[in-house]
């Protein structure tokens, strides 16, 4: 079999890499350091097929450093300490410092994350590692602190086009067959900003065709067709999980139980990381369920450590009662909406100062300043309230906070108004 489409394409230099150009566009912040010869050990964050490992082959080979490259699957503390050797012998004949490229980091263990500490912090190795994962769940935090992490964002439907004209006009093989693309709204589809994937279902989709001078014409329903006879052609390395994790979420805001513990299931079958369920679990709760049921993050909470505690199989149990209770509970998104209006809102005013009277004084100079001179402590007061303000001045009487109609939202609107009148 000869070499997928995707490898074939891979790209050798930054300027034929697609996508990121907040990192690597002319001018970004990524970009700069690597045209400076230097770059600090950095994390790069995204989803599958977005350029991370061939960012971090491009990055070696721009600095012309030695490069090694592990992957937390199947490497333990014995292949880091080994990799940490070779690179301290390399250290000083080379220009620039051993790139140590370390694929999935997310899944090393504290003990194997521990190994790298002094290399990186000493300069030994310069660390890239890759992620699927929040870096800051899954990463130690005094490797963390001395990374750098970069987010990589799924490719949108103009990359995607390019890459799809890049593929038929300059690979060696397609270049040379006669292809039309007559749709693209299904390959765009299937392959969800992943250019790893989109590669994937067109070499699927045009392999299917015995090769001779008639034309191949791609249209949506071509391309359905083909994957629905390959259901693992364009899932490879488990990239299925993301669309599985979407539908289980989405099944839990949609108040089916049923649903939710079904692909529970076929993640527990398929043998996903439990962590990264709960992890799920618990920020479904409070994003999903929130105020409306607050017990609803307790649980999550407790499921997660509860995970840790007993381990598996047990713990899908645990799941299971987690999801039955969060897809059965009463949902409001007031709070996830509150905080997306705050950030709306500090983006537009910028660092408003905070109100004098709502500063600490710790100074004689504060104190003469008039910090907190008019600062009204509510506990001195009936019911254990008094009005004044809180918010920046220019922010008088915004609202951020919009209750939701649920028993449990309606208590707290009605003490608001009872406290506040209609400021609230």
């Amino acid at each position: 079999m000869g070499t997928p489409l995707a490898e074939r394409l891979r790209p050798q230099h930054l300027d034929e890499l697609i996508g990121q150009s907040h990192l690597i566009g002319k001018g970004a912040v990524l970009r700069r350091m690597i045209d400076s010869g230097r770059i600090p050990s950095i994390i790069l964050w995204g989803p599958p097929g977005v350029g991370k490992t061939t960012l971090a082959n491009i990055i070696a080979n721009t600095l012309n450093a030695p490069f090694y490259k592990l992957s937390a699957i199947n490497s333990g503390v014995k292949d880091v300490r080994e990799v940490i050797d070779k690179a301290k012998n390399n250290r000083f004949f080379e220009s620039a410092a051993p790139i140590l490229f370390i694929d999935e980091i997310h899944r090393f263990s504290k003990s194997q994350q521990d190994s790298l500490l002094n290399a990186v912090e000493t300069g030994i190795v310069t660390l890239i590692g890759a992620t699927t994962e929040n870096p800051s769940f899954e990463v130690i935090r005094p490797l963390l602190s001395r990374c750098q992490v970069y987010v990589l964002k799924p490719l949108e439907k103009k990359e995607l086009e390019q890459l799809l004209n890049r593929a038929l006009t300059e690979d060696i093989i397609l270049k040379e067959r006669k292809i039309e693309i007559k749709e693209t709204d299904a390959l765009f589809r299937f392959s969800g900003g992943d250019a790893r994937k989109l590669l994937n279902i067109l070499d699927l989709t045009i392999s299917s065709d015995s090769v001779g001078d008639e034309a191949i014409v791609i249209t949506d329903k071509m391309v359905t067709e083909r994957l629905q006879e390959n259901p693992a052609a364009y899932d490879k390395g488990g990239e299925m999980h993301y669309d599985i994790i979407s539908a289980f979420i989405k099944s839990i805001r949609g108040s089916d139980p049923d649903a939710a513990v079904y692909w529970l299931a076929r993640m527990v079958a398929g043998g996903e990381d439990p962590k990264f369920i709960a992890r799920r679990l618990v920020i479904s709760a409070a994003e999903d369920i929130g105020l409306a049921n607050p017990n609803a993050l307790l649980l999550a909470n407790a499921c997660f450590d509860t995970l840790q505690k007993i381990g598996w199989p047990e713990g899908r149990i645990v799941l299971a009662e987690t999801t039955i209770y969060l897809a059965a509970s009463p949902k409001s998104n007031s709070s996830y909406m509150a905080i997306e209006n705050a950030m709306a809102k500090v983006e537009q005013t910028g660092n408003l100062p905070v109100p004098l009277h709502l500063r600490n004084a710790p100074t004689s100079l504060m104190k003469e300043l008039n910090y907190g001179k008019e600062y009204k402590y509510a506990h001195d007061y009936e019911n254990n309230f008094i009005k004044q303000e809180y918010l920046p001045k220019g922010l008088k009487n915004s609202r951020f906070w919009e209750p939701q109609s649920n028993p449990a939202e309606s208590k707290m609107n009605d003490l608001m108004r009872k406290l506040w009148g209609n400021k609230k």
